[in-house]
């Protein structure tokens, strides 16, 4: 099985007005609605996912690279909020009016960003990391993932530098699939999917690790946004067997009762991988949520 994954229709980058380039990576119609992906943790515009839906449901799909990983080049001490500028000048630049958003693992915050910015229509969050460092968490995450929290709150400089000596395409490779459940492993490890993955974690870091430590810090600190000021619609996905100790602690619970326009699915059958599992479902949901 191939769940999905399918080469990009176009490849490109967009000028910044800083000079900066932006990697991103389009399937389906190129005159279709247009949805922006963030991808997961250290993962490039390469691994798409609904390569076999966007067409007949017309859409756009638009993986983009964050600075630093893969096609787009670095952003030193970036933050979500700067993320959210560079994303409001690729939107302008390629005409892509109001585009809806998914935010997969890592990604989740990132694609929070946009919509606390007002970018977007609707949001899928889909196994989407939570705001681990707010205290509503403060008993329930793993004690692994507590130390990594608050090394980023103690000293974000050093907690970077130690995400950067641990980051490479294999070392992420190894933590996903000794902390994914069988479930997962089974799509990972599939040998279509595999090299595909493979692929998308190798470009990510052809810079370096910089870009994954700084996503990393971004991602364990708290949002310089509240996502209780989030007013467009909200998706939250997540599969019931899913193990990974960076995704939501509560699987989206409370994530849920805070956005005014949430709606969580949890779903009994999936794991973490939902987003190449479940690709149909999450984008025909978040089409219907960003319809006028």
């Amino acid at each position: 099985m191939v769940y999905g994954v399918q080469e990009p229709a176009r490849l490109g980058r967009t000028r910044l007005p800083d000079g900066r380039l932006l990697g991103w990576a389009e399937w389906g119609p190129a005159d279709g609605s247009p949805v922006l992906v963030c991808p997961g943790a250290g993962t490039s515009r390469w691994l798409g996912f609904g390569g076999d839906v966007v067409d007949s449901a017309g859409i756009r799909l638009i993986s983009v690279d964050r600075p630093g990983l893969g096609a787009s080049d670095p952003c030193p001490g970036r933050t979500l909020t700067s993320w959210a500028t560079d994303i409001r000048h690729l939107i302008e630049e390629r005409a892509l009016g109001t585009p809806s958003v998914v935010g997969f693992s890592q990604g989740a915050p990132f694609a929070l960003a946009l919509a606390a910015n007002g970018l977007v229509n609707a949001v899928a969050v889909v196994s989407g990391s939570d705001e681990l460092a707010h205290p509503r968490f403060a008993h329930s995450l793993s004690p692994q993932v507590r130390d990594l929290v608050d090394a980023v709150a103690a000293d974000p400089g050093t907690a970077e530098e130690s995400f950067a000596e641990f980051g490479s395409a294999d070392a992420l490779w190894e933590l996903i699939i000794m902390t994914s459940p069988e479930a997962d492993r089974a799509v990972y490890t599939d040998p279509d999917f595999q090299h595909a993955f493979r692929r998308a974690l190798d470009e990510a870091f052809s810079q370096g690790p910089a870009g994954y430590a700084r996503d990393t810090v971004l991602a364990m600190g708290r949002w310089p946004f509240d996502p209780a000021d989030i007013t467009v619609p909200v998706d939250l996905w997540y599969g019931q067997q899913d193990t990974s100790p960076v995704h939501s602690p509560d699987l989206g619970e409370s994530l849920t009762r805070i956005i005014p326009k949430a709606t969580r699915h949890l779903l009994a059958d999936a794991a973490g991988a939902l987003l190449w599992t479940h690709a149909e479902a999450i984008l025909c949901t978040l089409t219907t949520r960003s319809d006028p």
